[in-house]
């Protein structure tokens, strides 16, 4: 008798996590129980919900899981080679449905669609990278360049890399943007410092700053929105 299997089917039907998946939708599942679903089968001494709970203890928070390698995984007693592939496959399949929409080099693009890929591709760096959009006159992206990694208090966050860059390119208007690797998108005073020199330095130059995005963890800020140095 496959005991694995037994245990799970002691829980009553309208609990178990396929089950509840079909009756009340993905988004109503806890973490645990999408990860039971994904793993199918517990081991000899506990169901998979156990297991699922104990390898989410294991890794304490699921970013941890997007860093982990298969190797990693299996250390988490009950978890060999097929379940650890299997998650493996399914966290990246995950990613490449979250970037899927990343703007493409011709698509016009919003602060907010900036925003919204920049999460993705900015969250979970550990130092502050600053990344600029060349815009032409319909917003279509020309190119996206990291002009640095450091901070925008440092010597080397001056304008003039960007503008710099930005004149090798038919550029009318920039979005730039960097993250702050603790998560809080609140600006600092170095911040705004920054922001009043790069709209200053490119209505000289004649191209628009159209924003100041700082990203966060699961979220962004626009500097624009929420104060008045655009105005």
């Amino acid at each position: 008798m496959n005991i694995s299997k037994s245990f799970i089917r002691e829980v009553p039907k309208d609990l178990q996590p396929r089950e509840r998946l079909l009756t009340y939708g993905e988004k109503a599942l806890s973490d645990q129980e999408l990860l039971a679903i994904l793993f199918r089968t517990g081991t000899r001494e506990e169901n998979v919900l156990n297991l699922a709970l104990r390898f989410i203890d294991h890794f304490q928070n699921l970013n941890e899981l997007k860093h982990s390698s298969i190797e990693e995984f299996q250390q988490v007693k009950g978890v060999g080679p097929v379940k650890a592939i299997e998650l493996k496959a399914a966290i990246e399949l995950g990613y490449r449905i979250a970037t899927s929409a990343v703007p493409k080099y011709g698509h016009i693009v919003s602060t907010k669609s900036a925003g919204e890929w920049l999460i993705t591709e900015m969250a979970d760096l550990h130092q502050e990278h600053l990344v600029v959009l060349f815009l032409n006159t319909k917003n279509e992206i020309i190119k996206k360049q990291t002009i640095f990694i450091g901070s925008v208090n440092s010597s080397v966050a001056h304008p003039r890399e960007i503008f710099k860059e930005a004149v090798k390119y038919p550029t009318a208007r920039i979005i730039i943007a960097h993250n702050h690797p603790s998560g809080d998108t609140q600006p600092s005073p170095a911040d705004l410092h920054f922001t009043r020199r790069m709209i200053a330095c490119g209505e000289l130059m004649g191209i628009n700053v159209l924003d100041h995005l700082i990203i966060g963890q699961h979220e962004y800020l626009s500097i624009h929105e929420t104060t008045n140095l655009f105005d």
